[in-house]
């Protein structure tokens, strides 16, 4: 049969047409794909991929590299929790800014913004808070030794540079309308850490931190000092896109109302805040000072000593230095002496047969500490069980047991040490210790050791820079023995 040249253009078009049809079922089937995409929840989009998106900030507030293994941080902890709620993998994001932060969350980028945000109102016009967890003063920070200003209206021309898109901007240009004179500069290419290294090397005069970030910072810039507090007491919460879908906003809700009930987010809080105590300047100098001079050479031996009993290196060094300010020759009055300030009857048990040899020093001192955890019930969890057997090395199980049993006779949790804490010193007081086993005790002393040891800790953490070459150990200074108090 001959086709003629209408037919030709015909078949041609009904073939188009059919081409055409099944490039709208195409289409269609992908729209009520997406369509179908769309009615999933914000919860249950997040459970299916697999993964929570929390962007934070660097900072022992939010997030930092612990080791090379492991991450902390107040919020990463809360966010890792949540996490293992959801039964989802968690992946941090670090934005350039603040403002990229805030961006990532409004554009969904991010599911949560868990990076200690202050919650005002010109936020809650572009997000969703979730439950209050904490709070926080803005403090405008100088540096020690300038003219310390004793209230907004004192700045002068000093030079005053906050973090830009942050709540202390929105603070600054309430306070503009009572103090027309105020400027500042938003810096938005470094964070607040580096605000507070600009002051330290003196390029700026002043800028503003969260109370607890400054806290947590303090011992890393000792030069820095609070001038005043710039605004009442402000909440901290997690952020969360607005919208009408509010399924994620209440499972948030949900979990912080589980660890406020189970006591995990009081025991975070311990953890991150509960050993800011008084700043004391000139030992924070000290340390600093001694990271860089004699701790190098016994870093070694605190690895090696760290691997064998499974602790960081950096607590045991801590340890050390609240014991003997790493002097290997330092001796108390009471006879303890060498790094750890190992008694002679400990020695003897851990087999050190020279306490002032440095390397046994540290492995016998670990060793005993790791002896101390390992007495303890098993019931008792990290960190808390950390802190207990840093109690007990200071001033012995026995009197750490009495503790216990008084905290528990008060109604306390004999196995938190915050509640043992607060009634250690009662073994210093007769109408309590006669009633224990093992009598009299300075109880107030493991408190203090144990708080120091964590503030020194805290700071080696934040040193980003030991020596890595290993020199000859320093000798002591001349002269009379270093007179320390005992520890064993």
């Amino acid at each position: 049969m001959q086709i003629g040249p209408y037919q030709v253009i015909i078949l041609c078009l009904q073939q188009q047409s059919m081409h055409l049809k099944k490039l709208f079922v195409l289409l269609l089937s992908l729209t009520v794909l997406a369509a179908c995409d769309d009615a999933r929840t914000h919860l249950e989009q997040i459970q299916e991929r697999g993964e929570l998106r929390v962007v934070s900030r660097q900072g022992l507030t939010s997030y930092y590299q612990k080791s090379p293994q492991e991450m902390a941080g107040f919020e990463y902890e809360l966010a890792q929790q949540f996490a293992n709620e959801l039964n989802v993998d968690l992946t941090i994001i670090i934005p350039q800014s603040l403002g990229d932060m805030l961006r990532m969350l409004e554009q969904g980028e991010a599911d949560i913004a868990a990076a200690g945000l202050t919650v005002t109102p010109e936020r809650q016009e572009k997000m969703r808070f979730g439950p209050v967890y904490h709070e926080v003063s803005q403090q405008l920070i100088y540096r020690n030794g300038a003219k310390r200003p004793r209230n907004i209206t004192q700045l002068g021309n000093g030079q005053l540079e906050v973090l830009a898109d942050s709540s202390h901007v929105e603070h600054l240009q309430t306070l503009k309308k009572e103090v027309p004179g105020l400027s500042w500069v938003a810096n938005d290419d470094i964070d607040s850490s580096g605000l507070l290294e600009l002051l330290r090397l003196e390029l700026i005069d002043y800028t503003i931190a969260d109370s607890n970030e400054m806290s947590a910072s303090q011992g890393l810039y000792p030069e820095l000092r609070v001038a005043f507090e710039i605004s009442d007491p402000q909440p901290l919460a997690w952020a969360l896109k607005k919208g009408r879908d509010v399924s994620l906003y209440r499972e948030v809700i949900s979990f912080f109302d589980a660890i406020e009930d189970d006591g995990f987010l009081n025991r975070l809080i311990e953890r991150y805040y509960g050993h800011i105590r008084r700043f004391d300047y000139v030992d924070t100098r000290t340390i600093h000072r001694r990271v860089l001079t004699h701790l190098p050479a016994y870093q070694d031996w605190f690895m090696q000593a760290g691997e064998q009993y499974d602790f960081d290196w950096r607590l045991l060094a801590a340890i050390a230095y609240q014991e003997s300010h790493w002097n290997p020759r330092a001796v108390s009055s009471t006879g303890v002496k060498g790094l750890m300030m190992l008694t002679r009857a400990t020695a003897e048990e851990m087999g050190v047969d020279d306490r002032e040899n440095p390397k046994q020093s540290i492995m016998a001192g670990a060793a005993y500490l790791d002896l101390m955890r390992e007495r303890l019930p098993e019931r008792i969890q990290e960190p808390d069980r950390t802190f207990m057997a840093l109690a007990a090395y200071n001033i012995g199980m026995g009197h750490l047991e009495d503790a216990r049993i008084l905290t528990q006779s008060h109604g306390g949790n004999p196995d938190r040490w915050t509640n043992v804490r607060e009634n250690l010193p009662l073994l210093a007081q007769k109408n309590w210790f006669e009633k224990t086993r093992y009598g009299y005790a300075r109880g107030g002393e493991p408190v203090r050791y144990v708080a120091n040891i964590r503030r020194y800790y805290d700071i080696m953490l934040q040193h980003n820079t030991v020596n890595p070459e290993r020199v000859t150990p320093l000798e002591p200074p001349a002269g009379p023995s270093q007179s320390l108090p005992a520890a064993l």
